[in-house]
């Protein structure tokens, strides 16, 4: 735990992600039992990407345990995270990108294993990392010289180093079981088709993220959809010129956005 501008600091890593310990509950009691300590005081949730995802159940399910949340980059989505509609998580995707999209590619056991060797980690990691990660980057197609391409200035060798180690060591399954379980996490949230998340939330995401393209997103964030389903949502910050790694790209004015909302409560 550590100390930042007179609040402690609680990481929860992603179970089964990045060298983390292997998934062996549900990733929102996790979150919940590992801050128990803290409940005693004002606890803000932030999350990015399947973060931001877990957030959303956690304030979903548990709204008495948080006091507000900052949520970048995966907007609340009710037709992918419950079961409210009819078209499951996975066949919403397929029909919109087509059986290549990455999440697509996903779902088959060991097809996403084969391209993602372990043995080519520094490549992959440099791919994803120094594209801006939009709709069109996640098809797909490879650049045909990624390891040739100059990183980014909020990324070094040494990140890239480190990222690639620990996926050579752990592989990419369990970061890749996510988005195999999304329709299964749609099937357990059934319950709570109708509920609102009830509690005070930034959301914060990059103009060139891949998710603020979905379609249909962005008359959804901005034009009151959003809004019914997380009544407390106090603002959409829209940061231009950033992509889907929003909190590395863009750090201090993301830790700038954070810290002015939580300074509130």
């Amino acid at each position: 735990m550590m100390h930042w501008n007179n609040y402690y600091c609680l990481e929860v890593s992603l179970d089964a992600d990045f060298g983390s310990e292997r998934l062996h509950t549900h990733t929102h009691t996790t979150v919940v039992n590992r801050s128990t300590p803290t409940w005693s005081m004002q606890v803000f949730v932030v999350g990015h990407d399947w973060g931001a995802i877990i957030a959303w159940y956690l304030c979903l399910f548990r709204p008495d345990r948080v006091t507000a949340l900052v949520n970048t980059s995966v907007a609340f989505m009710r037709h992918i995270f419950i079961r409210a509609a009819a078209v499951k998580p996975t066949d919403f995707f397929n029909r919109a990108y087509g059986p290549t999209y990455y999440i697509c590619r996903f779902q088959e056991p060991g097809v996403a294993e084969e391209e993602f060797s372990p043995a080519n980690a520094r490549y992959i990691v440099r791919q994803i990392l120094c594209n801006r990660f939009t709709s069109e980057a996640a098809g797909g197609a490879k650049p045909a010289a990624a390891d040739e391409e100059p990183l980014p200035p909020w990324l070094t060798e040494a990140d890239v180093d480190q990222f690639a180690s620990e996926f050579e060591r752990t592989g990419f399954t369990g970061g890749i079981n996510y988005y195999r379980n999304m329709d299964r996490n749609w099937e357990l949230a059934a319950p709570w088709a109708d509920a609102k998340v009830a509690v005070p939330t930034r959301f914060v995401v990059g103009d060139g993220d891949l998710t603020y393209h979905y379609p249909g997103i962005q008359d959804y964030i901005h034009k009151g959809g959003f809004k019914a389903d997380v009544p407390l949502l106090e603002d959409v910050v829209v940061i231009p010129g950033a992509g889907h790694f929003i909190q590395q790209e863009k750090a201090d004015e993301v830790t700038e956005h954070i810290y002015d909302f939580i300074s509130k409560f």
